[in-house]
């Protein structure tokens, strides 16, 4: 499946005939209106409340000593941490620089790894994504590329969608159609349950531009596939 034609007119009847099926309604993260109508501080006091809820359920003693700060701590690694990304206050800041060297020719950032969490399951996608632009006339910190990887990262996803975020942020910021995303990762929702597949991973794609002539695409994938460092 294509990133770009993640969205589908074909919905499931129920919530649980969704099962482990790959499906992202939008390429868009779904969000409520209301979604930053709390602020961090009262977000962490609900879920911590909620989650206290779920471990005295599953039968845990919230009297012992390991057992007492959890549901704080977890609500605070959603709200700060691994969900952190939901909240546009958190996006990075970009800022681009004149291309004075009119380095005309692909710039690469690869391997950069990402932590995310399965939607499906809240459960972690750990993988490496593999990032190229041309520039039209600017260019952007690499560490930039980095971030804006991570901020996308951080939020329920899934793999696809992810991908096509930060495609699209780069084509934005970058004001360049000349935009590559590769990322394949391990989903733990596929080795940690249902099939307990170990071995598999997901790989995901999107090209745009001068990416999807087969040269430069070639280009582009032989030398993330390549252990050597340089072009």
């Amino acid at each position: 499946m294509k990133p770009q034609e993640i969205m589908s007119n074909t919905q499931p009847d129920l919530p649980e005939d969704i099962g482990d099926n790959h499906i992202a309604t939008s390429a868009e993260t779904p969000m409520r209106k209301d979604a930053f109508a709390l602020s961090d501080k009262e977000k962490i006091e609900k879920i911590a409340e909620h989650f206290k809820s779920i471990m005295e359920i599953l039968g845990l003693d919230l009297t012992d000593d390991s057992l007492r700060g959890t549901p704080n701590r977890v609500a605070k690694m959603y709200v700060k941490e691994v969900f952190s990304g939901l909240k546009p206050d958190n996006k990075p800041s970009t800022t681009l620089f004149e291309n004075k060297f009119n380095y005309k020719e692909m710039v690469v950032e690869k391997e950069i790894t990402f932590y995310s969490h399965c939607e499906h399951h809240f459960v972690p996608i750990i993988g490496k994504a593999h990032v190229a632009y041309i520039s039209s006339g600017r260019v952007i910190g690499l560490s930039k590329i980095n971030r804006i990887v991570q901020y996308y990262a951080k939020r329920p996803q899934v793999q696809e969608r992810l991908t096509v975020q930060v495609a699209q942020d780069l084509k934005n910021i970058l004001q360049t159609e000349d935009v590559a995303v590769v990322m394949d990762a391990d989903h733990l929702c596929v080795s940690s349950r249902g099939v307990s597949d170990t071995n598999s991973k997901t790989g995901t794609a999107y090209f745009s531009g001068k990416f999807k002539e087969q040269g430069t695409k070639s280009e582009f994938l032989n030398y993330i596939n390549n252990n050597a460092r340089s072009l």
